[in-house]
């Protein structure tokens, strides 16, 4: 996999200690998925190929006006002694602003009261995205190299499959999709 999207462990080592730099402790937490961000449509497709070969199941949906995916691994990817990882959400080219292309951001989920969560971790948050009503994570931004961790309720596969009312399994891509020229 390392191959595929690069040192997870050297960049979820990076996101861990900015987090405790900023007095965020995530022992115990789930770590919902590890997302990639891919640089063309093209460079999306062979990346989701190539991902897919590891995975038990991919979703892919369209979410603004762009198809994304939702791989569960076969194997856990180890992070670190304490944190492994089994989604990864694959995201194509940016629809608004600047992010990072590779590895991107890590979710985290946040069992217990979210909202209480973001009351005592306030000053270090960046914000909040309203995506649905199941997904409302709150972030933090790292500006300097614009990669973010996201603090969930619930897994962003446990959302996609109470959205869509079933669990997933195999692969699932969207048909007659094509970029916007």
């Amino acid at each position: 996999m390392k191959n595929i999207i690069g040192d997870h462990q050297a960049f979820f080592s990076l996101q861990h200690t900015r987090l405790n730099d900023l007095q965020i402790d995530i022992s115990g937490c789930e770590l919902s998925h590890l997302a990639y961000r891919t640089k063309t449509y093209d460079e999306y497709l062979r990346t989701r190929g190539e991902i897919e070969q590891h995975c038990t199941s991919s979703i892919e949906n369209v979410w603004n006006g762009r198809p994304m995916s939702i791989m569960q691994l076969k194997e856990p990817l180890a992070l670190s002694a304490e944190f492994d990882v089994r989604v990864i959400e694959l995201i194509p080219p940016v629809h608004r602003r600047v992010y990072k292309m590779g590895l991107e951001h890590i979710g985290i989920v946040i069992r217990g009261n979210v909202d209480e969560f973001s009351l005592q971790h306030r000053s270090a948050l960046t914000g909040q995205q309203f995506q649905s009503v199941e997904c409302e994570p709150y972030y933090v931004t790292f500006f300097e190299d614009f990669t973010t961790v996201k603090f969930y309720r619930s897994s962003l596969l446990d959302i996609c499959e109470s959205q869509h009312g079933r669990r997933f399994e195999g692969f699932s891509h969207v048909a007659d999709w094509s970029p916007v020229n």
